[in-house]
């Protein structure tokens, strides 16, 4: 098959999908778009808005179009690890001898609901921790590989509201994009109702195979970037750490901790699978800023005279951008060597 055959494949692949979804799911047309692209870079997503917004919804929507095994876990305070990656039990077979046999948790899917994920406590939210970044867990010395595609969705509530606990930092850096749900606009409540309120039922056909989705995410990894995206890609990040001596006044101000290298490469691979998505074999600087919000606001850490001003974090990142983006129209050299 051509490269321009493939692309098209990705194409059609990418836009069927996601018509299936807004069969369901009024409106969110970005996030769906995010979630799409998160999968198809290989990453995880962490999804976070109060509830009754479509969140689960949205994520059970898409496992219902794609052809794989699908789990969910209710996060609760009383939940321990294993209860989600399983453990070795002592059974007994037909002669009545014992032995230890490992019961698989639901970890073991291809797509992953973690649904409000910052209810459980951080020692089981860090039960995933293994499992997103290896694509395998270890129980009793034992490392057991999970099946692929391996996709987390998590949802999470504002952290603002009662009885959750705040995601650890290394959590939240192995989901590949953050996304806030919002409210829906009046026309598209008005279209939920109608939807959720009359007799029609909605089927979501299986538009995609588990080896669809690793062909395309290899598709993905063989788009090439220019030397310029990636500098631009680098220096985004690179601007998010107070102490870099090109650091912009914005983040010396308010940040403490800046993005990790996780985020140059959510950058790159969300900017390839834009690209695909657009039938383009080429990643532009246009599609660096789309993602630069997702794909950095859980990745900054601010300072106190940050968080004592209510900094808005995605208006900060926005700032970085324009800086960062400045430095590389300056030429790379004196910054970058």
């Amino acid at each position: 098959m051509t490269q321009d055959a493939r692309v098209r494949e990705f194409v059609q692949a990418f836009e069927a999908l996601r018509a299936e979804v807004e069969k369901v799911i009024v409106g969110h047309r970005e996030i769906i778009t995010h979630v799409l692209v998160g999968m198809f870079a290989g990453g995880h997503v962490l999804l976070e808005g109060v509830p009754g917004l479509g969140k689960t919804l949205l994520i059970k929507t898409l496992a219902d179009g794609l052809d794989l095994r699908f789990a969910r876990i209710q996060f609760t305070p009383d939940l321990m690890p294993a209860d989600i990656i399983g453990t070795n039990m002592i059974v007994e077979d037909a002669e009545g001898r014992k032995h230890v046999q490992f019961q698989a948790g639901p970890i073991f899917a291809n797509i992953l609901l973690a649904d409000e994920i910052n209810r459980a406590t951080p020692k089981t939210q860090s039960a995933l921790l293994e499992g997103m970044q290896e694509g395998a867990v270890t129980v009793g010395g034992v490392s057991r590989p999970l099946p692929a595609p391996f996709f987390v969705l998590a949802t999470q509530n504002p952290i603002e509201m009662e009885g959750t606990y705040p995601l650890p930092e290394a959590q939240l850096d192995r989901f590949i994009f953050k996304l806030r749900v919002r409210y829906p606009a009046l026309e598209e409540l008005n279209a939920i109702i109608d939807r959720t309120t009359q007799a029609r039922q909605v089927t979501v056909e299986r538009v995609m195979t588990g080896p669809a989705v690793l062909a395309f995410r290899e598709l993905v990894r063989e788009v090439p970037i220019a030397s310029h995206v990636r500098d631009l890609a680098s220096t985004i990040v690179m601007a998010t750490h107070p102490e870099w001596e090109h650091a912009p006044e914005v983040t010396r101000r308010y940040i403490r901790y800046g993005a990790s290298p996780r985020g140059a490469q959510a950058l790159v691979l969300g900017g390839k699978v834009l690209a695909l998505a657009e039938g383009r074999y080429n990643v532009s600087v246009e599609d660096l800023k789309r993602l630069a919000v997702p794909a950095l606001r859980h990745r900054i850490i601010l300072n106190f005279e940050g968080e004592a001003e209510a900094v808005d974090v995605d208006r900060l990142i926005g700032e970085i951008v324009e800086s960062a983006e400045a430095l590389v129209a300056q030429g790379r050299e004196p910054f970058l060597r």
